[in-house]
């Protein structure tokens, strides 16, 4: 399996972490619990009852680690800091200790090379701002301005790429309304009010970051997702959805994809999504001046991708998303990841097209990649994990890529997801995304032929 695709110069290679997924010591040296700690203690959240400690042991391991993405050749590496390890209460006295992890991590990659993305909130939140009401509370922005403070005096000296947020959509809307991330809610408008007051308290981090780091490259990154309806892409121009269904993909790329395009980088939320939940709220969470707040300049964008979304209209379905009566699922077209996500390098394709147009700035696809059943093999040559429907996830979506670069995307860079297997939110440690696979038992390391072959796609550009 050969891969000759080439990408422009300058094009950057990554790998991405999130610091719940990978860290552990969830208690060591000053660390406050996260509503995901709360949320893994509560029986049928998680799979095999897993949390988040020991993960990868990556706080004690760190240095082993970066020599990895060192090994790997990686030119950047993304992570998150972890709100509650730098300030356990939320709000308030900062944790040394927890601070100079991150500080040591950040010298260790520089010193190897490779230069540190980094993201201010990948979704653990510090728990007790959740019991004062968390992304509901309006308050949260001030919170989050003050975190933001701490973490870019610490480190702006030495990083320069700066995320306020990940995923803003899973965390409210998955968190809020869905329930299957942590704080595990089911309340339709409590996601609505939850990604306003997201996208607020990024609005209000942008000029802190820019303050305390002038030269800093600031960015929020989301997970849009291409919405088809059942039979799309179709090679037949005429065979289109019919009317009603055509109106359920517009209802469902509102609340997937309209409800942060359209404030982030327009300014005001889609009148239709407006429209189509009226009859949940009011809105009146959303305050005079709050639009001109979210939509903050941006140097970049962040888009994680990982599969398609497929909908159609049905009467009288139920949906706990806001706005998404009668609007149903449909089965995702095989393949399929171990996740049951449709494997669509033409829906890559398409949703970065879609987000470089509607952000209208340089974008990095800051996550994409698949989980498999990986298993080590031990043979003669020592530990191998033959991983090669990874490996082709890997060569048809980095094709995306490039087809999407010349179809005019501005697309600067590629990250990895992920790094290495890791704690799998809901699905604890049962699914793996690593190009580098964990032996949870051992911690034993062991880098996977995706990652050999992505290890092999960064030399051939690097012309080594």
């Amino acid at each position: 399996m050969t891969f000759e695709t080439r990408f422009p110069d300058g094009f950057l290679w990554g790998a991405a972490t999130a610091s719940f997924q990978i860290e552990g010591s969830t208690t060591a040296d000053g660390r406050g619990p996260s509503i995901w700690d709360t949320f893994c203690d509560i029986e049928g959240n998680v799979i095999n009852k897993d949390t988040g400690d020991p993960a990868c042991d990556h706080y004690r391991r760190m240095p082993e680690d970066v020599a990895l993405m060192k090994e790997l050749g990686l030119d950047a590496y993304r992570f998150s800091v972890a709100w509650p390890r730098v300030i356990p209460t939320g709000v308030g006295a900062v944790n040394a200790a927890g601070l100079d992890f991150y500080s040591r991590l950040v010298d260790e990659l520089l010193d190897n090379g490779i230069r540190p993305f980094v993201t201010l909130y990948h979704w653990d939140l510090p728990q007790t701002l959740d019991d004062r009401g968390g992304w509901l509370n309006r308050e949260i922005k001030d919170w989050f301005a003050e975190y933001t403070g701490v973490v870019v005096d610490a480190l702006g000296d030495r990083v320069k790429n700066w995320t306020t947020l990940n995923e803003p959509w899973c965390s409210s809307l998955l968190g809020y309304s869905l329930g299957h991330h942590a704080p595990g809610h089911t309340d339709p408008v409590e996601g609505l009010i939850a990604a306003h007051h997201l996208m607020l308290a990024h609005g209000t981090a942008v000029p802190i970051i820019r303050e305390k780091c002038p030269d800093a490259q600031v960015s929020i990154t989301l997970n849009p997702s291409q919405v088809w309806g059942p039979d799309e892409p179709t090679d037949d121009p005429t065979d289109t959805p019919n009317d009603a269904d055509a109106d359920a993909i517009r209802r469902a790329d509102n609340i997937y994809n309209g409800i942060f395009f359209g404030p982030l980088f327009h300014g005001a939320y889609p009148q239709s999504l407006l429209d189509d939940t009226a009859h949940l709220t009011d809105h009146s969470w959303i305050h005079d001046g709050d639009l001109e707040v979210i939509n903050a300049p941006l140097d970049n964008l962040g888009v994680n991708n990982y599969f398609p979304t497929r909908v159609r209209h049905v009467d009288g379905a139920v949906q706990p998303l806001p706005g998404l009566d009668g609007v149903e699922d449909v089965a995702p077209r095989p393949p399929l990841t171990d996740m049951g996500w449709e494997i669509s390098p033409q829906g890559h394709h398409d949703i970065l097209m879609r987000s470089a147009q509607e952000c209208g700035l340089p974008v990095y696809i800051t996550e994409n990649g698949s989980a498999w059943p990986d298993e080590v093999d031990t043979g003669p040559e020592g530990a191998a994990v033959h991983d090669g429907e990874r490996t082709a996830y890997l060569h048809g979506h980095l094709d995306a890529v490039r087809r999407a670069i010349d179809d005019g995307a501005d697309i600067r860079g590629y990250f990895a997801w992920s790094l290495m297997d890791n704690f799998e939110w809901a699905f604890g440690y049962s699914k793996r995304f690593g190009i580098v696979h964990v032996d949870y038992d051992t911690q034993v390391r062991t880098i996977k032929d995706s990652g050999r072959e992505y290890a092999r796609i960064i030399a051939a550009h690097h012309g080594e």
